[in-house]
């Protein structure tokens, strides 16, 4: 299993950030090789995106939701791609974002991908481009303000060990809207 940890400033208030962020059927505007993605339910999306050159799909469920502090996933199909994203308020007018995700590479090609950063680099660049689109929107597209708490742990091995993670540790593992990213 691998995981990587991005984080990103943004130049909005708290409130405005999260809000967007939980409008996952957004996330194709910023997030790179995600083609669509579809909240079946509050806790329950459908992704579609391109992957290494190859359209894949999954769903995932969100474990963990409290406004304005973290959302948490788990994959419940597909490649393990499992996350977390803690939100931080820096001030009236800027919040931090940290993003964690776990996911297990598979097959040479996405092995040494792994090894050489592009997730990494994919998740980096998603976070500014998020920054970007926030940061011009004069308001979220919309919000979703519900809590999710006690979801299922995700069990061992393929679908989401966080292991000894500190913000996994820190945040008590959770996550009600799946955000990102597959990975490279």
């Amino acid at each position: 299993m691998a995981t990587v940890e991005k984080s990103v400033e943004v130049n909005v208030p708290l409130r405005k950030a999260y809000d967007q962020w939980t409008q996952f059927e957004s996330f194709s505007q910023f997030m790179e090789g995600v083609k669509e993605v579809r909240q079946l339910d509050d806790t329950h999306l459908h992704w579609r995106a391109e992957v290494g050159g190859k359209e894949v799909e999954w769903d995932a469920e969100i474990t963990e939701q409290e406004p304005d502090k973290v959302i948490a996933w788990r994959n419940t199909s597909g490649k393990q791609n499992d996350g977390m994203v803690h939100f931080e308020p820096m001030g009236p007018t800027q919040t931090r974002i940290d993003v964690q995700i776990d996911y297990d590479p598979q097959g040479l090609v996405e092995t040494i991908g792994d090894k050489l950063g592009f997730t990494a680099n994919r998740l980096e660049g998603d976070l500014e481009r998020f920054k970007k689109f926030i940061e011009q929107q004069p308001a979220p597209t919309g919000a979703y303000r519900g809590e999710v708490h006690g979801g299922p742990e995700p069990a061992t091995g393929h679908n989401g060990d966080l292991g000894d993670t500190s913000m996994a540790d820190e945040m008590n593992r959770g996550g009600n809207q799946p955000p990102p990213m597959p990975s490279a």
